[in-house]
């Protein structure tokens, strides 16, 4: 923003500091002349730096500054400055003392700026010494040795001016061998900022305080009643333990009056982590979850800091916006998803939470704009985008910085935070000199844009999406001191998008060629929404046959919101590898209702029935589908009278059914059957099974010839009866004449010489049993003769010996 007309405010001083502070003035006059004329950096570059350290410096001491306590001082109060020294030369300094400097009053925000980023020690820049007993003496620091300072001063005894913030530093002076003389070899600056009276009007400041994190669960859920969630890995219970990133912004933030700005995704997903949970592992495996405690008690913390206090929900999985907008809009579907994210976002805050939530904010990453991404914003029933001041950036040339609200047309309000309070905790601050310097240069930044009007406005911070943990103690200290300040008061979000705008304020959206190349580079590609778009394809088809689908487009829909989250800016691996698993157990699911393949199939005979069978390996039942069977030869094979057939299909979950086909067959041959699964709106589901069957009917010709042959087989079979009955009826009479000739014997010998075995009745006995009599033979016994071979046919059963 341009800030040439930049001013001082004036404040309600006593005549005695007035008179002090234009003395002050007057004497730094040479002093603000040379600083206005060094080159200064653009405003959010500086910002971005996240510490007051120069890139590049050359002087041989480092000279951290831990802590500035209180970092607001007042009338009375006693500054207190500890850090360390630490000599990074390869000579050892002696003599040495750490002094604290007052530089000057810094009128502006662009001062503030430019301050932050000067390097080594600026004799005539860098202020002088307090002096007196307030320095810290070291006999001699050896080089690599960090040595601890820590200074008290009076207030009264810096003598400051007016109201306003001074540059202010500590600094190490000393000898080396190479220069025996004494001068400063190095130098740490930061801010202070001095209103010891409370300012009329204050600036109302809205902080948001952003509760988001990566997508963690998957699209995969148990078989069991309840669902059991599955998750990628386990490490949001890191986050969320004593002491992770999430548990130190939902500790440090009930304590602050901030906005909580809030995905429903991190909520729903700790609220699954309450109860039974498993984890992805190798191949198909998962393990169980074992951190319900810890996800208890975040909820139960968060539960309390949230009461009483403003939320505002992101569409569920925070959806990113410049993504949707650039690469998203011409893939069908994908501006559902983002209303679908909407839509769930206040239910699930309120059911969780038991707040209610607004849904009215969209926030597109690091608050860039264009037309596009407006409308995208928009589109879900949002009508207020946070933007920030880099992205649509002032052209009126005003000389302060313009309340948060902007009318942008279309019933839109622009919310434009500031971009130097925004952006002054992203970085390392690890260290506690680069935490302290960035709560410093807030609170610089906040009083100077105070200082700039006389006049009521409303300013939005909106900061990094996922701050560190130690970016959120910074955070949570500056608007601590901030809050505790004379020149501030908070209000919450709704409150500034409803406060009246400035009439020169910037309303005109930037164009799309504006839009950051950094930010392009991180967006999510088509391809990424054209995925996302077929398995919602796959979702559709497959849902319609489930008996209860809400099991599985509840959990899919949510991991596709998912798909298009902010959290995978810089991680494109990442969101493929989880796109790629949502698809894949999509396909999983739909593969588990099929059709068992078929072997080849012999029809015999005109008419048959083809069994095809279903097999459902889901827990829940399957219904609305079509089994349709077709012969691609109909004049060969016909299925039920026509060239296909359709039956519908209803299978219980974990069963299987089988389908019968009634065939007739029309000539001889293979035809080829194809058996496919429909939903009952005509759409196919799932692989075909393809099988061939052989048919081998029997003709007019061959029936006749078979028919003959049968009735020659039953002609054959009663002449053969004819014969034996006849043979039947000699043997019968040549039976009845033997009977009369043994009648004529002698009645008191009935073993005379008739009964003898004799040639003859041999024969007989033989024709009649079949058998010969087995009688010893005597010397004088006759040699038997054997009777004529008998033309007649035997019996049946009958052996005739020859």
């Amino acid at each position: 923003m341009a800030e040439a007309a930049d001013f001082q405010g004036t404040s309600a001083s006593p005549a005695r500091r007035w008179l002090r502070r234009t003395g002050t003035l007057l004497a730094a006059a040479p002093l603000l002349a040379g600083l206005l004329q060094l080159p200064t950096a653009s405003p959010v570059h500086a910002a971005g730096q996240g510490s007051l350290k120069a890139a590049a410096g050359s002087d041989p001491v480092s000279v951290a500054v831990d802590s500035l306590t209180p970092a607001v001082p007042g009338e009375g109060d006693t500054l207190t400055v500890s850090g360390t020294v630490t000599n990074e030369g390869k000579q050892a300094v002696t003599d040495a003392h750490v002094d604290l400097r007052l530089g000057p009053a810094l009128n502006t925000r662009s001062d503030v700026d430019a301050a932050a980023q000067r390097g080594d020690y600026q004799d005539g820049l860098d202020g002088t010494p307090v002096g007196g007993k307030y320095i810290k003496k070291f006999a001699k620091l050896t080089p690599g040795v960090a040595q601890r300072f820590s200074i008290s001063v009076p207030v009264d005894k810096l003598d400051l001016g007016g109201d306003g913030v001074y540059q202010f530093a500590a600094s190490l002076s000393g000898e080396t061998s190479a220069q025996p003389w004494e001068k400063v070899l190095g130098i740490q600056r930061t801010f202070l900022p001095w209103q010891p009276d409370e300012t009329d009007p204050k600036t109302r400041t809205t902080v948001l305080w952003p509760l988001v994190s990566t997508a963690r669960m998957t699209a995969q859920t148990g078989s069991d009643e309840s669902q059991t969630p599955v998750f990628h890995d386990d490490d949001l219970a890191k986050e969320i333990a004593p002491g992770g990133r999430l548990q130190q912004l939902v500790s440090l933030g009930k304590e602050l009056d901030v906005t909580w700005v809030i995905d429903p995704d991190l909520l729903a997903s700790v609220d699954a982590m309450t109860e039974s949970y498993r984890i992805q592992g190798e191949g198909d495996t998962t393990t169980a979850g074992t951190h319900q405690g810890v996800a208890n008690q975040w909820l139960a913390e968060l539960q309390e800091a949230v009461q009483d206090k403003e939320v505002v929900a992101l569409p569920f999985g925070d959806p990113d916006l410049a993504s949707l907008a650039h690469n998203g809009t011409n893939v069908t579907g994908s501006l559902s998803h983002l209303k679908e994210a909407t839509d769930v976002a206040a239910d699930t805050v309120d059911s969780i939470l038991h707040v209610e939530a607004t849904t009215d904010f969209a926030w597109p990453v690091n608050g860039a704009v264009d037309p596009s991404i407006v409308k995208v914003a928009t589109s879900a029933g949002a009508d207020k985008v946070i933007a920030r001041n880099d992205s649509l950036v002032e052209t009126g040339g005003l000389p302060y910085t313009p309340s948060a609200a902007r009318p942008i047309g279309g019933g839109t309000t622009a919310v434009v935070s500031d971009a130097r309070m925004s952006t002054v905790f992203q970085g390392n601050l690890t260290r506690a000199s680069s935490s302290t310097l960035a709560v410093q240069r807030f609170l610089a930044q906040s009083l100077a844009l105070n200082h700039q009007a006389d006049r009521q406005r409303s300013i939005v911070v909106a900061p990094q999406r996922m701050p560190t943990a130690s970016e959120a103690q910074a955070m949570a200290a500056a608007v601590t001191a901030l809050q505790g300040g004379t020149w501030s008061q908070s209000q919450e979000l709704t409150a500034a998008a409803t406060a009246k705008p400035d009439s020169g304020a910037t309303t005109k959206v930037p164009a799309a060629s504006s839009y950051p190349s950094s930010l392009r580079k991180q967006e999510l590609p088509r391809a990424a929404f054209e995925q996302i778009e077929t398995t919602q394809d796959k979702l559709d088809k497959f849902k319609v046959i489930l008996t209860r689908e809400s099991r599985v487009v509840t959990p899919f829909g949510r991991a596709m919101n998912r798909e298009m989250s902010t959290s995978w800016r810089g991680r494109s691996a990442d969101a493929a590898d989880y796109r790629n698993t949502v698809e894949a157990y999509i396909n999983s699911l739909v593969g588990q209702v099929t059709l068992i393949e078929k072997s080849d199939t012999k029809l015999s005979g005109r008419s048959a029935t083809i069994p095809v069978t279903v097999q459902n390996n889901l827990v829940q039942g399957v219904d609305h589908l079509v089994l349709r069977l077709t012969s691609t030869s109909p004049r060969r094979l016909e299925i039920d009278g026509e060239a296909y057939s359709e039956q519908p299909v209803s299978v219980s979950g974990g069963h299987s059914q089988t389908v019968k086909f009634p065939t007739s067959a029309q000539a001889n041959g293979q035809a080829e059957v194809i058996a496919q699964l429909y939903t009952e709106d005509g759409q196919a589901y799932g692989a075909p099974v393809r099988f061939d069957v052989k048919v081998t009917e029997f003709t007019a010709t061959v029936m006749l010839v078979i028919g003959g042959g049968f009735l020659l087989l039953v002609l054959a079979g009663f002449r053969m009866y004819t014969q034996r009955k006849r043979a039947a009826a000699r043997e019968a009479e040549e039976d009845g004449a033997q009977e009369t000739g043994e009648t004529d014997g002698d009645p008191e010998n009935p073993e005379g010489p008739e009964d003898r075995l004799t040639t003859e009745n041999l024969v007989e006995e033989e024709s009649v049993t079949g058998t010969r009599a087995d009688a010893p033979e005597q010397p004088s016994d006759p040699t038997p003769d054997t009777a004529a071979e008998s033309a007649d046919p035997s019996g049946t059963g009958e052996r005739v010996d020859r």
